[in-house]
């Protein structure tokens, strides 16, 4: 399993304009192929940065998905939002066992 993991921050202005956007997609992006979650953090000292975590079955079907006209249209929408540039990692999740 793949996790991705954004950090999206925003211009004071445009957070509820993002929430939106959010609300409208969260769905649609989760019942995509190969995504098993998609939840929305907000930070709670600096409330214009949030971080999106999302599961996916592997690598393939986020390229998928970021090549998608979802994406796409979602993306358009969501980068004029920003005050920052946004920061992205793919990490694998470990079980460790005792």
């Amino acid at each position: 399993m793949l996790v991705r993991i954004v950090k999206l921050t925003f211009k004071k202005e445009n957070i509820a304009s993002f929430e939106r956007i959010f609300a409208e997609t969260q769905q649609k992006i989760q019942s995509f192929k190969g995504c098993s979650l998609l939840e929305l953090y907000q930070d709670i000292d600096n409330p214009t940065i949030f971080f999106t975590y999302s599961h996916w079955e592997n690598t393939k079907y986020l390229e998928d998905y970021r090549k998608s006209d979802l994406f796409r249209e979602t993306w358009s929408k969501t980068k004029i939002l920003f005050d920052a540039r946004p920061e992205a990692w793919s990490i694998s999740k470990k079980n460790m066992v005792n």
